[in-house]
């Protein structure tokens, strides 16, 4: 008779106590020591860890699934030690925390943890992690790319050009200018500095907005200029590109009023949340000329329903997420929580650690 644990999460005992003398090479390390357990949501698939990385991440610790956790409680629950959360997955609530009393640390991939109740956490002593500066410098390229492909109207270009019915190309077709306009962003972190930093080779007007102010010598190294209130961002940009996280605070923080702020020539492009711009209010801006055009890589939810009115305007590009998707990145992300999961449980400083 076999054991109902599946291999891959048996240790040597479970594999004596399933009647087999094979031991599952992934739970020994190289040393012969019990790698840690992570719980993951899934390898592959819709929102798994990437195939591709599992070889590395199996060399540092015994991966369990969501459904092997599942199916196993009873001989995994004390052993799974960090939780791996990849594409907001696993779901991370009381009752999976009260099932894991030797939870140390969950490390999440990108900047956002708005998914992570991090109050909660806390009161289980639990570590956070995250990957700011991993994504930092993909996402700002991706936000200049928005800002581009918006002004220039590149995606309507792209369907004129190759549309069967296109019988010549209108002379007075035209965008707007990047270079030389001025650029508002608001949320100078890390995203949002390099955004500066780019900008700067396009002689752009560097506006910009945060909860903590630059030092003077950041702010001289791109020509920034500081506005304490982002009202007076919102009234000079050509352009506003939102760059914060996702707190009580930033929720809805572009609504009617904001946009109304906004010059009718002006373009809205979001690379943080979806739900920091009220996106009724962005509806019926965009339908009544408030403001120009906006260039979104996040919305809320992702995707948007089918029949939702953005999916339906011209000047509107919409993208699924994509602001840190390269090859690249999302390893580096992987390496990176890898680090701080393995700093967590050796009772090192935690790179990336968020704190409260």
């Amino acid at each position: 008779m076999t054991s109902s644990v599946p291999s891959r999460v048996l240790g040597e005992k479970g594999c004596r106590e399933a009647g087999g003398d094979l031991r599952d090479k992934r739970v020994k390390g190289t040393e012969g020591q019990e790698l840690p357990y992570v719980l993951i949501d899934a390898i592959g698939g819709k929102n798994g860890v990437y195939e591709d990385h599992i070889e590395f991440l199996e060399k540092h610790f015994h991966l369990v699934t969501m459904q092997e956790y599942a199916e196993n409680k009873q001989f995994l629950s004390e052993k799974i030690r960090a939780i791996y959360v990849w594409y907001h997955k696993p779901v991370i609530n009381e009752e999976l925390l009260q099932s894991l009393p030797n939870l140390k640390i969950v490390a999440s991939a990108g900047v956002g943890i708005d998914h992570l109740d991090l109050n909660l956490l806390s009161s289980y002593g639990v570590k956070v992690s995250n990957t700011p500066f991993a994504v930092s410098t993909d996402t700002a390229d991706f936000g200049m790319a928005l800002m581009l492909a918006s002004s220039r109207r590149l995606v309507e270009g792209y369907q004129m050009a190759v549309c069967p019915d296109t019988e010549y190309f209108p002379a007075g077709w035209l965008g707007a200018e990047v270079s030389g306009a001025t650029l508002g962003i608001v949320g100078m972190g890390t995203i949002g500095y390099k955004v500066a930093q780019r900008a700067k080779a396009f002689e752009m007007k560097i506006l910009y907005h945060n909860r903590n102010r630059r030092n003077k010598e950041e702010e001289s190294a791109v020509g920034a200029i500081y506005c304490e209130k982002i009202d007076d961002l919102l009234q000079q940009s050509d352009f506003v590109l939102l760059a914060v996280i996702l707190t009580p605070q930033t929720h809805k923080l572009i609504g009617k009023r904001e946009l109304e702020l906004m010059k009718p020539t002006a373009t809205l492009i979001n690379i943080s949340r979806g739900l920091v711009v009220d996106q009724d209010a962005l509806v019926e801006a965009l339908r009544n000329g408030v403001i120009k055009a906006a260039a979104l890589d996040v919305t809320y939810p992702e995707p948007l329903p089918r029949d939702h009115p953005l999916l339906k305007m011209k000047n509107v590009i919409i993208t699924p997420h994509i602001g840190s998707a390269t090859g690249k990145t999302r390893r580096v992300m992987m390496e990176n929580m890898t680090e701080s999961i393995r700093a967590g449980l050796a009772g090192l400083p935690v790179p990336n650690e968020v704190l409260l």
